[in-house]
């Protein structure tokens, strides 16, 4: 395969996400399968085909059903709340799939979404880009060559701001039958797949969250992480969390902490974590992408400290597809990583990492801490 052929449902933040991808890969990784971008789908006309063009996309539709009956599409992008609708047909129609996170709106349906996928043959993915940050793979090979030693700790939180103002409108992030949940499944999904995939298997979980602002007004507009709010003083229940925080403990023994909040005044996205060991510690914080704290036990005593480790060099992971050591990358490039493990996945014949699988072991967890909040105890995750 030479080409894979993308139909894209969804055309705002995570929509220009992916449309950049897509775009922007053939210049910088020229030897891989590459994307050729078929069809872009929204249900406003007049905003999806202004992305159509503004994006690069050959054309736009307003009905993704649409896409499931042509043989020029290959592969499939999808957005929330519709994940599984779309992602079900898709795979019945023979197409490959790619999910933003988290998988699904409940534990229950993420798990048909991959009994089908696997039945129907697809490759499937699922859209947990910060795993594809230089740095954090850098942290994984530390960890994976043994340098941390025994692994003690797994500390992480991702911070946000964007709601701290009580009258910012009620966007559709607020709204479980839309969302899922709130920071918990939007912030807090990113977290546990990062343990997943630094520390290993979760084996059970405690939790706290709160709502701060319990009604907000009702929004004329809303796009990504922005909203307006109507003339109207009319207000609407929020019924998401704005804030969960849980304890873990790990398969191999670790102790874990999380926080998600989008009420931490200050901080527009700290992702970060820390890991700490027998040998060493890491920490790492998205705000500063390109950069890995690392400490070392064995370190002669009068230089001893956490040292930055800029991942940029060659040997770091993508980035001698970018620029010389030094010139740091952004967000948007973890989209084009995400996009060349899809790629490199399809040209080896195999299934991309993260998948459904990672999907719903993901969405167990999120389910595994809101019982354990209803239930004021530990929960096991093997019993949800």
């Amino acid at each position: 395969m030479e080409k894979l052929r993308i139909g894209m449902v969804g055309y705002k933040f995570m929509g220009k996400a992916h449309s950049h991808a897509y775009r922007d890969l053939p210049m910088f990784f020229p030897n891989i399968v590459h994307p050729e971008m078929k069809v872009i789908c929204g249900r406003d006309e007049s905003g999806v085909s202004a992305a159509a063009k503004q994006f690069g996309w050959e054309e736009y539709a307003t009905d993704w059903k649409t896409l499931l009956e042509r043989d020029d599409i290959d592969y499939i992008n999808a957005p929330s709340d519709a994940h599984k609708e779309i992602a079900l047909a898709a795979a019945k129609a023979g197409k490959h799939v790619f999910c933003e996170k988290p998988l699904a709106l409940t534990l229950k349906d993420s798990r048909e979404m991959l009994e089908v996928v696997e039945a129907c043959g697809v490759k499937h993915m699922v859209g947990f880009n910060y795993r594809f940050a230089p740095a954090v793979i850098l942290a994984k090979k530390l960890l994976d060559e043994g340098k941390l030693g025994e692994i003690y700790h797994f500390r992480a939180c991702f911070l946000q701001d964007w709601l701290v103002d009580p009258n910012f409108p009620l966007a559709w992030r607020l709204q479980k039958e839309i969302a899922g949940s709130g920071s918990h499944g939007d912030l807090g999904a990113h977290l546990i797949d990062l343990a997943h995939y630094l520390i290993g298997d979760i084996e059970e979980v405690i939790g706290m969250s709160k709502t701060f602002i319990k009604e907000r007004p009702i929004p004329a507009q809303m796009s990504g992480l922005t909203a307006k709010g109507s003339n109207s003083e009319e207000k609407a229940a929020v019924t998401v969390d704005d804030a969960t925080l849980f304890l873990a403990r790990f398969a191999n023994g670790a102790l874990g902490s999380f926080e998600a909040t989008r009420f931490a005044a200050g901080h527009r996205c700290t992702n970060s974590f820390e890991l700490n060991g027998s040998k060493g510690s890491v920490i790492f914080d998205f705000e500063r992408m390109n950069e890995l704290q690392v400490y070392f036990t064995d370190d002669d005593e009068d230089v001893q400290g956490f040292r930055r480790v800029l991942a940029t060099d060659p040997s770091h992971a993508f980035a001698e597809n970018w620029w010389p050591p030094g010139h740091t990358i952004g967000y948007e490039h973890t989209f084009i990583h995400e996009v060349v493990e899809l790629m490199e996945a399809f040209r080896e014949n195999r299934q991309p990492v993260p998948n459904f699988r990672d999907g719903v072991k993901c969405q167990q967890v999120l389910e595994a801490v809101d019982l354990s909040i209803e239930k004021r105890q530990w929960i096991r995750i093997s019993d949800v």
